[in-house]
């Protein structure tokens, strides 16, 4: 190699490494934060949406009376606007349906309550304004408010990627700001995607990323970091799932090349097993002793895990960003590219595979033995949750698109969608129930 494209080469290697500096992740112990992680009694939450995938995380709801089909003109009690772009789900606390936005035009992140029963926006809170960060790093499909809110009926928390920074934020039920924390730095890849989760008196953060990633448990109350531990330089995209595992208290994430398992009081790490792929999206779910999560890019993957992590079974199948549901006896997916699979718990035995077309980002919810799935063109697939058959209830559609996945509550399905195209577009949410 002549000394001319040599030079090149090394100006270009240096540019790259550039573009993937890395910033160290300052890991704190809980002994080290002093911090007191104390019981909480969430049951005031019982038959709410208080969180991605709702009360246990799992997109599985209390049996209760639903309705399975509606179009523009029926079964439909309220649509309200939705200022801005967002994948934030839709959760359910009290008398609220809330949701987490973005206006890129004004370079604001905010969070929009609205009345549960008539759909009256009660109050919009802007967390933050600037620092939005470039259009080449969000992926085309993502937004600047990905992330769908916790709450424990007192506090909603968020969190936003901003000025190269993951911010958490914590609002009263009335939009008033109780604290902000910013938890680390944040190098993107195609944006920031996880939600937070609660656990006893923590609100539990992923952000995993190139620059240095991380996972951190913060006091609920304060936002004092309890504690942050470092893992790994991966870009990806899972919100962390926190459930009793056979009998010991985990929280569960994906990425990196492997599904990791924390104890969720102190952030140490209890095991992680070599599976999935580089970047995942989907979050993972549980039975009382089984793990089961998806997988990705580059590489493909569905697994099961004990609950200490040994494999059990895999499969060849790639369920990259929407999230697995299981009834305990079946794991159940729809795929990005539209193929709902079932799988056997006990042992991988593929039950059935059914091509429904179209594109999927949503995740399932589970109700009264329906499983309920939207695609990208606005249609929500009702199936039944049998390991027998693909056996579909009815599709409906509302709006051209959505992304984000419905809460279920006191016989309400609550949807945001995207109604139009290209910069006409716009989001409603939506609250769908049967007609009395």
């Amino acid at each position: 190699m002549t000394q001319a494209p040599l030079k090149l080469l090394v100006i270009g290697l240096v540019a790259l490494v550039g573009c993937r500096k890395q910033t160290p992740v300052d890991e704190v112990s809980l002994s080290e934060s002093g911090v007191v992680v104390s019981e909480r009694d969430f049951s005031d939450l019982a038959g709410q949406w208080p969180q991605w995938r709702g009360p246990k995380g799992n997109g599985v709801a209390d049996d209760q009376p639903l309705p399975t089909t509606w179009d523009d003109s029926t079964n439909v009690v309220w649509k309200s606007d939705v200022p801005g772009r967002g994948h934030s789900s839709p959760i359910v606390v009290g008398d609220l349906v809330v949701v987490g936005s973005a206006i890129d035009a004004q370079s604001e992140q905010i969070v929009v309550a609205y009345d549960r029963e008539t759909g009256d926006q009660r109050w919009q809170t802007t967390v933050h304004k600037g620092g939005f960060p470039s259009d080449r790093d969000v992926h085309h499909k993502a937004t600047n408010a990905n992330g769908t809110l916790a709450s424990d009926g007192n506090l909603l928390v968020t969190a936003h990627l901003n000025s190269q920074r993951v911010f958490v934020t914590a609002l009263d039920l009335e939009g008033n700001q109780v604290w902000q924390r910013d938890i680390g730095a944040f190098a993107s890849k195609f944006g920031y995607a996880p939600s937070p989760v609660l656990y006893k008196s923590l609100v539990i953060i992923a952000a995993d990323n190139f620059g240095g990633g991380y996972l951190v448990g913060m006091d609920l109350n304060s936002g004092e970091i309890a504690w942050r531990t470092k893992r790994g330089n991966a870009s990806s995209y899972s919100s962390p799932h926190v459930a009793t595992v056979g009998g010991v208290d985990q929280v569960l994430i994906s990425g990196g090349d492997r599904l990791s398992s924390y104890d969720p009081a102190t952030g140490e790490l209890l095991w992680e097993t070599e599976c999935l792929a580089e970047a995942t999206c989907g979050t993972v779910v549980t039975t009382d002793d089984r793990i089961f999560a998806a997988g990705g890019y580059p590489e493909k993957e569905t697994v099961c895990l004990s609950s200490s992590g040994e494999r059990i079974w895999s499969d060849r199948t790639k369920v990259y960003e929407p999230s697995l549901i299981t009834d305990g006896e079946h794991v159940f997916a729809v795929n990005d590219d539209g193929i709902a699979l079932c799988w056997s718990v006990d042992d991988g035995t593929n039950r059935w595979k059914k091509r429904l077309g179209g594109s999927f980002s949503s995740s399932p919810v589970l109700c009264n033995g329906n499983i309920y799935v939207a695609d990208l063109s606005g249609n929500v697939y009702v199936f039944g949750a049998s390991g027998d058959e693909y056996q579909q209830v009815a599709k409906n559609r509302l709006g051209d698109d959505c992304y984000a996945s419905p809460a279920i509550v006191d016989g309400s399905i609550y949807l945001r969608v995207g109604i139009g195209d290209g910069r006409g577009r716009r989001e409603q949410l939506v609250r769908i129930a049967t007609a009395e």
